[in-house]
């Protein structure tokens, strides 16, 4: 029987993300001590009643150890067989770790693929969800043996933007994503003495998105652009984040607390359903609609349908009934919706009257080219 456990914290349910930097400790191999320490910390939240979720990188890591690479591999095929070596050996890690704290573990290996069919991400939701009522803490990893994508850095990135599609997922209240530098600075540290800590961020905007590069370190396939795309779309569904330096001493617990350290995300002021969290993750987007500045006021701020009117400019090509992603003409996103018309009706309705479809097209499949019902503004 589950026993239901009071939680004595802000924050009742947490994601906290593990680069391989952070768990390597900037070496080739896994640091059993920092990642000892990482787990207590765990254990800790689990104790005081929160529902943790570790996202882990290391797999890659683990298996060039097994195999004895001393140098970084850039080859795909080469990488997935670290991957199917080190996966079991890293696994095997964190579950001797938590076994000393009394804690059940569970393996959680996750594709992109996994989440873009609606079903499969709503198993994988039921799942997380039935192993954190039952007091297990899921272990979740990209599967590296089959999912290129992230490998080759394309698409989820060191896990950052997967640790977000789980925060999603799981309904947390917090997402910590820990890394081996402080948090988001107004220039990169490394090559700018003068560049300073940015301790909390209101909104992701061009602004914000520009003060980061995709400048890769150590052996992880991230950098700070994916740990902000991945900020950016927990924050619209209603998630805290916080990107910090996981090196500092009880950084976990501290910030689980309150503590203000690294760099704060704040939240959007209202929180999306399941199904709008699915939408806005880009998992299923198949195109993109730029709009213009009155359509784009029209649906932020009017809560309004997206018309044939308001397009200026029709990317991709999609299927009536695919999500699509809509920009303002800046190219800031302003959300995502399904749409009613594919790609070639829209380029030959963009910019025109409603009334004027039916006969441009020939056909008439309403006057709004996303509906409200159907449509996700951030």
């Amino acid at each position: 029987m589950v026993k239901t456990r009071e939680c004595t914290l802000p924050y009742k349910r947490i994601v906290a993300k593990f680069g391989t930097s952070l768990l390597t400790a900037g070496t080739t191999r896994l640091n059993l001590e920092k990642m000892s320490d990482l787990v207590s910390q765990l254990a800790r939240l689990h104790g005081q009643g929160a529902d943790v979720v570790a996202v882990t990188s290391g797999a890659i890591a683990a298996g060039g150890e097994k195999l004895g690479m001393t140098k970084r591999v850039r080859d795909i095929p080469y990488k997935q067989v670290l991957a199917a070596v080190g996966q079991g050996r890293l696994m095997n890690v964190y579950e001797r770790l938590f076994d000393q704290h009394g804690i059940t573990v569970a393996q959680a290996l996750l594709t992109r693929a996994d989440l873009c069919d609606r079903l499969g991400y709503l198993n994988a939701r039921n799942t997380l969800l039935t192993l954190l009522e039952m007091g297990v803490i899921p272990i979740v990893n990209e599967n590296d043996v089959v999912a290129v994508e992230e490998i080759e850095g394309a698409r989820f990135g060191d896990n950052d933007n997967l640790s977000a599609m789980v925060a999603n997922l799981i309904d947390a209240d917090l997402l910590l994503i820990m890394t081996d530098i402080e948090g988001l600075y107004t220039a990169d540290p490394n090559r700018n003495p003068e560049a300073k800590l940015i301790p909390l961020v209101e909104k992701i905007d061009s602004r914000i998105e520009g003060l980061v590069s995709g400048t890769t370190s150590g052996l992880g396939t991230g950098g700070m652009v994916t740990k902000i795309e991945a900020a950016k779309m927990a924050t619209a569904c209603g998630v805290n984040v916080v990107i910090a330096n996981g090196r500092q001493p009880d950084v976990l617990l501290r910030l689980a607390a309150g503590e203000a350290t690294g760099t704060r995300f704040l939240p959007a002021p209202v929180r999306l359903d399941s199904r709008e969290r699915w939408m806005l993750s880009g998992l299923r987007t198949h195109g993109t609609l730029t709009v213009d500045t009155g359509a784009a006021l029209a649906l932020k701020r009017q809560k309004r349908s997206l018309l044939a009117a308001g397009i200026k400019e029709v990317e991709g090509n999609f299927r009536r009934g695919d999500i699509v992603n809509i920009q303002d003409p800046q190219g800031l996103r302003l959300g995502c919706g399904i749409t009613n018309y594919d790609a070639d009706e829209l380029r030959e309705i963009k910019g025109i009257h409603s009334a004027e479809i039916g006969a441009r097209l020939g056909h008439d499949y309403g006057a709004e080219v996303v509906h409200r019902n159907n449509l996700v503004v951030i």
